[in-house]
């Protein structure tokens, strides 16, 4: 049986049309828009995300928990941390995208810095410490009935969370974060002096609440983010 004929050899000027269209395209990837051809490779989406709350809702520890779940070079989270005053920084890297997650101040006096972040945030992660969210008494006579010991607690439970759902109503009455992810976090839910998320979220009726962990909370804005970005698209990095 005859052996096969060998390929037709390539035509010299097809050849180099073929080298002068692969140079143009690589002169094109290599605009200082895109960094080079290896950058735009690998170049993934950056989010950013901004975390709020009232003072000592445990928006830092939140913080550190989740760059020690997602950074495997970062040490243990701090249990016992200090008032943020300004704002904490950092990156989480994720297989398919950044997120820049700001950690700013709940005290009175810097939540009217919150509104310079709005504009370029992507997702709104806040915070309620559902065992700091009333400042009453709940002790009262022994001889009290059922329906004055439920009222008091009424009137305890409205205190912090009224305070609250005013703050919260104030975030998303700002123009700038119309449309943007917004993602409530019942904090400390593992204590026993906790109020119950659904006496939380009766308090903040028109927000979606999840009382899920640290990991469920990130992809929870991993995939809001991705879902809104034609909205509030990424910055590339």
């Amino acid at each position: 049986m005859d052996a096969a004929p060998p390929p037709a050899p390539i035509p010299t000027r097809a050849l180099q049309l073929s080298r002068v269209a692969c140079r143009r395209l690589m002169q094109r990837m290599e605009t200082p828009a895109t960094g080079g051809p290896l950058l735009v490779l690998t170049r993934r989406p950056k989010y950013s995300v901004i975390l709020l709350g009232l003072d000592n809702a445990g928006k830092t520890t939140f913080h550190e928990q989740v760059k020690a779940l997602f950074n495997p070079d970062h040490p243990s989270p701090r249990l016992k941390t200090v008032p943020t005053v300004g704002q904490n920084v950092s990156t989480v890297t994720l297989p398919d995208m950044y997120l820049k997650i700001w950690d700013v101040g709940g005290q009175m006096s810097l939540r009217k810095l919150w509104q310079s972040y709005y504009s370029s945030c992507h997702a709104i992660v806040f915070i309620v410490d559902s065992t700091d969210i009333g400042d009453g008494d709940l002790n009262g006579d022994d001889d009290d009935d059922a329906a004055a010991i439920a009222a008091r607690a009424e009137r305890t439970i409205s205190g912090r969370l009224e305070e609250c759902r005013l703050v919260l109503e104030d975030v998303l009455q700002n123009e700038e974060t119309e449309g943007v992810p917004l993602l409530i976090l019942a904090n400390k839910q593992d204590r026993e002096d906790c109020v119950e998320v659904v006496r939380i979220k009766e308090g903040l009726v028109k927000s979606a609440l999840t009382g899920n962990g640290v990991r469920e909370a990130v992809d929870w804005v991993r995939s809001r983010v991705k879902w809104n970005k034609e909205s509030r698209p990424p910055v590339m990095r």
